[in-house]
C-alpha cells in the first residue's frame, strides 16, 4: 500500500511541477498558441496522482496490492505512464519551438496501448479480489 501512496505523492509533485513548466516555458519562448504541453500537467495529475489515491483506497478495502501481480502491474503501469508523459512533454516542447520528431507518435501511441493493458490489467485484478 506505501507504493501506492508514495506512487501518488510523486506524481502530485510532479504534476505542480509540469504546471509551473507549461507556464514558465511559454512565457519564456513568447509563445501565445496551443501546445500539448498544456496536457502534461492534468495527466499526471488525474492518471497519476488520482489515480493511485483511488488505488490506495481500493487496496484498502479490498487488498488488491496482495494480489501476485500486483508488483508486477504497478511497474508496467508506471513505466507506461512515465512513456506517455515524455513523449507529450517531448511533443509539447517541439511544438512550441516549431520542431518534429517523426517516431513520437509511434512512441506516444505505445505507451497508450501499454496504458490500456495495464488499467484493463487493473480492473481484472480487482474482479478477483472482489470475488474472494
Amino acid at each position: 500500500m506505501k507504493k501506492s501512496y508514495y506512487a501518488a505523492f510523486f506524481y502530485l509533485i510532479i504534476g505542480m511541477l509540469a504546471g509551473v513548466f507549461y507556464r514558465e516555458y511559454t512565457k519564456y519562448s513568447d509563445f501565445d498558441g496551443q501546445s500539448i504541453l498544456s496536457v502534461a500537467h492534468t495527466h499526471l495529475l488525474v492518471l497519476g496522482f488520482l489515480f493511485f489515491l483511488v488505488v490506495l483506497i481500493l487496496c484498502k478495502l479490498f487488498d488488491i496490492h496482495k494480489h501476485k501481480q500486483f508488483n508486477l502491474w504497478f511497474i508496467v503501469y508506471n513505466v507506461a505512464f512515465i512513456i506517455m508523459i515524455g513523449a507529450l512533454i517531448a511533443r509539447g516542447i517541439l511544438q512550441i519551438e516549431g520542431a518534429d520528431f517523426a517516431g513520437l507518435p509511434h512512441i506516444a501511441g505505445l505507451s497508450h496501448t501499454l496504458m490500456f493493458a495495464a488499467l484493463i490489467w487493473f480492473l481484472l485484478l480487482f474482479r478477483k479480489q472482489i470475488k474472494e
